[in-house]
């Protein structure tokens, strides 16, 4: 007895319908009559449908049925369809080529966005407009390659940066990018006196002392005696 696994059957164009429906499918090819053939293959789409009741409120349910039909036929079925029959050539466009920037980051750390704008900037003719965004952009910079190396550049860098991304086409006002350096001091407040708590307002503290010193001259009694609590 010979046994026909899956394997040695032709490939199914699409197999989420199953082999059954491909098989009613190429049955379809084999009716002479196209009476009976438009029947059968109102028929099969019904078979079809109930393979996906969840979808059959979709708009276009139905037209992707017919293109499934067509599709698993190898585009041979003559029926009469109520939507276009759909060609091979529609259903095998190559998409298109997406273009892909392949240019090259000069400073990795800056990111691609800095070298377009300074390319932009070379270019432009108003020096208050330029020099305003290079004020902005060297704040930019100094962020950036803090997040990248961990260390606040030196200014004179980024400067350095700046006129070989341009081409030494912008003027930079280097005393003003200078000043950038105050931005980015982390200021620190000073150590707290002894015996002062860091934050509190000075009344606080002097209430906060009584108190203690008002404890330190309270009696208790322990043990069935009292004693007198004191510091000295």
């Amino acid at each position: 007895m010979k046994k026909n696994y899956n394997y040695t059957r032709r490939k199914l164009y699409l197999p989420e319908y199953g082999r059954h429906i491909q098989e009613m499918i190429d049955s379809l090819l084999e009716i002479e009559d196209r009476r009976e053939r438009n029947r059968q293959a109102r028929a099969v789409i019904a078979v079809m449908g109930n393979l996906n009741p969840l979808l059959r409120d979709t708009a276009d349910f139905t037209h992707k049925l017919w293109d499934h039909l067509f599709i698993m036929s190898d585009f041979q079925l003559d029926v009469d369809s109520p939507y276009p029959r759909p060609t091979r050539q529609e259903l095998t466009v190559s998409p298109h080529r997406m273009p892909y920037t392949q240019g090259r980051i000069t400073y990795k750390h800056y990111g691609k966005y800095v070298e377009r704008i300074v390319g932009k900037l070379a270019g432009e003719s108003d020096r208050e407009a330029v020099a305003r965004t290079v004020d902005n952009l060297a704040r930019y910079m100094r962020a950036k390659s803090y997040e990248y190396n961990q260390e606040h550049p030196n200014n004179e860098v980024i400067v350095k940066d700046i006129r070989r991304m341009s081409g030494g086409t912008i003027e930079i006002d280097e005393t003003a990018i200078n000043n950038l350096r105050n931005d980015y001091k982390q200021h620190f407040s000073a150590r707290p006196q002894k015996g002062q708590q860091q934050g509190r307002p000075a009344h606080a503290q002097q209430r906060q002392q009584k108190n203690r010193n008002q404890q330190h001259g309270r009696n208790y009694s322990k043990n069935g005696g009292s004693f007198r609590n004191s510091s000295k």
